[in-house]
């Protein structure tokens, strides 16, 4: 998960990138402009802000689907820099794929989103102001907002009920998406985590007996190398509830590698790891 370590392993990684190949290379590694791809035979699409009812306030959202008919539905969790321009993208291009995207501010207690500015990173004055955010996000408050999201999500014209909810989370959103799982086992049924922190703790290992889910967990290479046994602990805990998991080290990563606006997105790696989360939706939502 983002914190001072993470923050210190990034910089030197970005500035080892600038001693090695130069700016232009430096930022490319850096995520600076990315544009994701759309994919292949891309849907037409729709999006709109919403507003949703939770037991602790209104949060603010961004939902999006193809323009007509039904889909299977995914709940995505972002990191800890929350919904902004680059979490609207990567909705739009699941979309793209054919599935009805809800996007949350899981902030929504403290503030609305967005809530950096453009080419902001994880930073000391940044993990200051959202500290006391983070609080807030206890695993109960967090059960409560995935129900009411879920609950949400049935009720939405574009989604089909009849298949499975998928899942996905960034950094913090990784616990979210296990606790998504196994409060609401009879629709949640794939789940995917990328660069997810504190999902290892006995407290996340006991609730995945709850689950119904398929998973892929795709773990960032420095991000293993602080933990290298937290993988063997969820392979073990994934096994012993009979739920398929897909959990690989992505080599060369750094913590937060996947969005296309962080300053160590890795495009290739990120694109792999997409093409493991349709493959898991393929099937597990089928």
């Amino acid at each position: 998960m983002c914190d001072d370590l993470t923050e210190a392993d990034n910089a030197r990684f970005l500035a080892d990138a600038m001693t090695r190949r130069g700016f232009g290379a430096a930022a490319a590694v850096a995520g600076i402009g990315v544009l994701l791809p759309a994919p292949a035979n891309a849907l037409a699409i729709k999006g709109r802000d919403v507003a949703i009812a939770t037991p602790d306030g209104t949060a603010d959202a961004y939902f999006v689907a193809p323009s007509g008919g039904k889909h299977p539905a995914v709940l995505v969790w972002p990191d800890i820099m929350g919904l902004r321009p680059a979490f609207r993208q990567m909705a739009d291009r699941l979309a793209q794929s054919g599935y009805a995207v809800l996007t949350v501010n899981q902030f929504y207690r403290s503030t609305k989103a967005p809530f950096v500015t453009p080419g902001q990173g994880f930073d000391a004055v940044l993990g200051e102001k959202v500290g006391p955010w983070r609080k807030l996000l206890t695993p109960e408050a967090t059960s409560r907002d995935a129900a009411a999201f879920v609950a949400w999500i049935d009720r939405q014209p574009e989604v089909n009920r009849k298949r499975g909810i998928g899942t996905t989370g960034y950094c913090m959103g990784g616990p979210m998406v296990m606790l998504t799982a196994a409060g609401s086992p009879a629709r949640v049924r794939a789940g995917a985590t990328f660069h997810g922190g504190g999902m290892a703790t006995d407290a996340m290992l006991a609730r995945i007996p709850e689950m119904k889910a398929s998973y892929l967990v795709a773990i960032a290479a420095n991000d293993d190398a602080k933990a290298p046994g937290d993988k063997d602990k969820l392979r073990a805990a994934f096994a012993a509830a009979k739920l398929p998991a897909e959990i690989e080290v992505y080599p060369g990563t750094m913590h937060g590698w996947c969005p296309p606006d962080s300053k160590v997105h890795d495009q290739a790696q990120a694109d792999r790891a997409w093409e493991r989360l349709l493959a898991l939706f393929g099937k597990a939502l089928a």
